[in-house]
């Protein structure tokens, strides 16, 4: 299956969408804040990223920005997964490159769901 990267500085969160992820087949790659994130994706091209928002350092709309206008990592897509709900935070991820915007806690029947439509896109 496909190769994903969790970019999310909870360890709960991390726990949880792991367990999903794995239950389905998927390889996971782990990273806890916006700035590893950004390194390893450019390092391991993961299939897909989830990009929690909140994180010290780089947050998550400045990495989902660097990882969507590099050409090295474009073309892999990013659903955000936060606990931020607000509609103009919507906007803003989706402005930011993220091809999908999920809120927490997210149900394993939609993340997976979420994943399978943008791995075929």
């Amino acid at each position: 299956m496909a190769r994903i990267l969790i970019v999310d500085d909870s360890p709960t969160e991390m726990y949880k969408l792991t367990g999903m992820l794995e239950k389905h087949g998927h390889e996971v790659l782990k990273a806890v804040n916006g700035g590893d994130g950004v390194a390893l994706a450019r390092q391991e091209k993961p299939d897909a990223v989830l990009m929690d928002i909140v994180m010290p350092g780089l947050n998550g709309f400045q990495a989902t920005r660097q990882l969507t206008k590099d050409p090295e990592t474009g073309h892999i897509p990013v659903i955000i997964i936060t606990t931020k709900d607000q509609e103009t935070d919507k906007v803003w991820g989706t402005r930011q490159g993220a091809k999908d915007y999920l809120t927490k806690p997210v149900d394993e029947e939609t993340l997976i769901a979420t994943l399978n439509k943008v791995l075929v896109g």
